[in-house]
């Protein structure tokens, strides 16, 4: 690498003195994209201040950076990449990193061994951070790659006690709003189709729908809750026929997504009852669907682009300089009023 003169500055020198990591540095003398422009200038003028001459010697041999991230969905069923939630993060994510140079690579980890192939992919520098969406409880991965040292943010979180850095919405309020709007309109035996509660995003909604009934006085009964195999527009339908099956007056349901709401609708016209009129229905999400709903459903809206845009920040400020704590970001949501409720 050299030897420097005595009295040239330094690399470390320039961070000190601009109050940020030599990453950072690193990124601005490279002209690297996700940079903010006042740390930008900072670094600038810290350069000026100390007449710091990078060593391009040195940052050719420097840390090797591969201007790729992954976003990794972990579900078993590959088809699940078709639903609209996850086309709309797809989407967000994508823009997000439009202006920068970094590629976005998709791909499934299902198994524990495809878990394993993944983080030494990842680890052999072909990803310079990770974006991890439909981790359920018990998934080891995200622990995985946090100890393995590469830069994550999780789209939701596994339990209450997360420590990797996530973005979500506020799924047990956005919930509670949901039913106590269906107790205000004056329904009295209200259902919930839940997703698999193996999942911490499907517990919270549930949560909140309890949280709303206790609050109105009304007895929280369990079997006005099904549990849907997956958010598909199937497991809604097959729900609602199992909640109709067991209460045949049931006059309101809150499903846990848009795509269960939708098969709800169906099984509700399949039986002759009209929505909003015999039974209404409210969904969660509020993306927009290959067909439009009938009628058009009324639901608890997710920012899903600024998720996905909040996860690539996050990302590329972790990329770039490592924080000393984990960040968890909750965004608000928004019940949308249509003809379903």
């Amino acid at each position: 690498m050299g030897r420097r003169s005595p009295g040239t500055p330094t690399l470390e020198e320039v961070a000190a003195l601009a109050g940020v990591g030599r990453g950072t540095v690193s990124r601005v003398i490279n002209n690297a994209a996700g940079v903010r422009d006042s740390t930008r200038r900072a670094v600038q003028r810290a350069i000026a201040e100390l007449g710091y001459v990078p060593n391009l010697a040195a940052r050719s041999l420097a840390g090797h950076r591969a201007d790729a991230v992954a976003l990794v969905m972990t579900e078993p069923d590959w088809r699940l990449f078709g639903e609209p939630f996850f086309t709309e993060i797809v989407h967000a994510v994508g823009d997000a990193l439009t202006d920068t140079p970094v590629q976005l690579l998709l791909t499934l980890v299902r198994t524990d061994a495809e878990r394993q192939r993944f983080v030494e992919y990842a680890r052999g520098g072909r990803v310079d951070g990770v974006l991890l969406m439909s981790v359920h409880a018990e998934d080891p991965l995200p622990d995985m790659l946090a100890k393995a040292g590469l830069p994550t943010v999780m789209l939701g979180r596994r339990s209450g006690d997360e420590s990797v850095t996530y973005v979500d919405a506020d799924n047990a309020g956005g919930a509670r709003g949901a039913v106590t709007h269906l107790l205000n309109g004056g329904r009295g035996t209200i259902a919930a189709i839940t997703g698999p509660l193996d999942m911490y995003v499907a517990q919270c909604r549930l949560r909140g729908y309890r949280e709303a009934l206790e609050q109105a006085g009304r007895a929280v009964r369990d079997s006005l809750v099904v549990e849907g195999d997956d958010f598909t527009e199937e497991s809604g339908r097959r729900a609602m026929t199992e909640l109709i099956a067991r209460h045949p007056g049931i006059d309101a349901v809150f499903a846990a997504s848009d795509t269960l709401a939708a098969g709800a609708l169906s099984a509700l016209r399949a039986t002759g009852r009209r929505v909003p009129q015999d039974v209404a229905v409210i969904g969660f999400d509020d993306f927009h669907p290959a067909r439009p709903a009938e009628p058009p459903l009324t639901t608890v809206r997710q920012p899903l682009g600024e998720i996905g845009r909040t996860m690539v920040r996050l990302l590329l400020e972790e990329m770039e300089d490592s924080p000393v704590a984990w960040r968890h970001v909750i965004l608000r949501t928004e019940l949308v009023l249509r003809e379903s409720a």
